[in-house]
């Protein structure tokens, strides 16, 4: 397998790639090609079809798996693939293990961990809750494969478990060190601030906002999700359940950012704090991962970092 982190200049490319995403255009002059974006686990590479119609060229959709025959260069200093030759293929001719992006992480030693916080809870009521979510079978089997987003940070199989374990962990420290907060309502937080993504992000290989995802956020999801929930549970306490709910409607902190509320209670502002110290950091360990060990030049604007970045000598 020829993976696409490995392409380099000048490279004659043999090989079965997942069609993330195609999409007809035209040139200035009036010529049609397509807009090509092709992945394996390794990441994602742009592609283009110049020959549209060329008869080595089979025609294919999204989410095909497709033996591609093509050249890369370089455009505006990134590997791009130009497509000469193209044949769907069917199931059996590929492996779909080498076209998902996966944690790094064994995702059942996580979700053992994660399980641990679950008993760490005392309180009787987000105790209940937790185990409505996390000991439920089927919401076990999506937690453990969906990714926590279709880019910028933890987008891979198994991203949403590895992402919600660490923001977990991190509240957990802060309880700790900041014994004013209040671990269960922190802890419980934590575990299901980004519940709502379940709904948010189709499975893979597609990993693509859901109609109800573009509409609502998931942030707005997982709120009346876990309200849904809660009013399963006798004698839940409500004034409890509107705390939890506020922790989840503010975790991005900003309502620039995304949050409909800014935190109004100190374990809604840990969160939020615990949320972006592993979103930003894991962003960052992304942005290097795709350039060479020994390169420390400065790297650009990252915009999602806001800042022009480098490795650390």
């Amino acid at each position: 397998m020829k993976y696409i982190n490995t392409f380099r200049e000048g490279e004659r490319i043999q090989e079965v790639y997942l069609v993330k995403s195609k999409k007809r255009a035209e040139t200035k002059a009036g010529k049609p090609y397509a807009n090509v974006v092709l992945q394996d686990k390794t990441g994602t590479i742009d592609a283009k079809i110049w020959d549209v119609g060329s008869a080595g060229i089979e025609e294919f959709e999204e989410m095909d798996y497709v033996f591609v025959g093509g050249d890369v260069s370089i455009f505006m200093e990134k590997p791009q693939l130009t497509i000469r030759r193209a044949k769907v293929c069917h199931e059996g001719e590929y492996n779909p293990a080498d076209y998902l992006p996966v944690s790094e992480y064994d995702i059942e030693e996580m979700y053992t961990e994660l399980l641990k916080f679950v008993d760490s809870v005392s309180d009787q009521d987000y105790h209940a809750l937790l185990e409505a979510f996390f000991k439920n079978p089927e919401i076990k089997k999506a937690f453990c494969f969906h990714s926590a987003a279709k880019s910028v940070h933890h987008g891979f199989v198994g991203g949403l478990l590895e992402h919600s374990l660490s923001v977990t962990r991190n509240c957990d420290y802060f309880a700790k060190n900041y014994p004013f907060l209040n671990r269960d309502l922190l802890i419980t937080a934590g575990m299901l601030h980004d519940i709502g993504k379940l709904k948010e992000l189709s499975t893979f290989p597609e990993n693509d906002y859901t109609d109800e995802g573009q509409l609502l956020g998931h942030i707005m999801m997982g709120a009346e999700w876990v309200g849904e929930e809660i009013r399963k549970i006798p004698g839940f306490s409500v004034k409890k359940g509107n705390q939890l709910k506020h922790c989840i409607l503010a975790h991005h902190g900003e309502l620039e950012y995304g949050s409909p509320k800014k935190p109004a209670l100190v374990e809604a502002l840990a969160l939020s704090f615990a949320d972006n110290i592993d979103a930003k950091l894991e962003t960052w360990k992304e942005a290097m991962a795709v350039i060479p060990e020994n390169d420390f030049g400065w790297q650009g604007y990252n915009r999602f970092l806001e800042s022009n970045i480098r490795r650390t000598e």
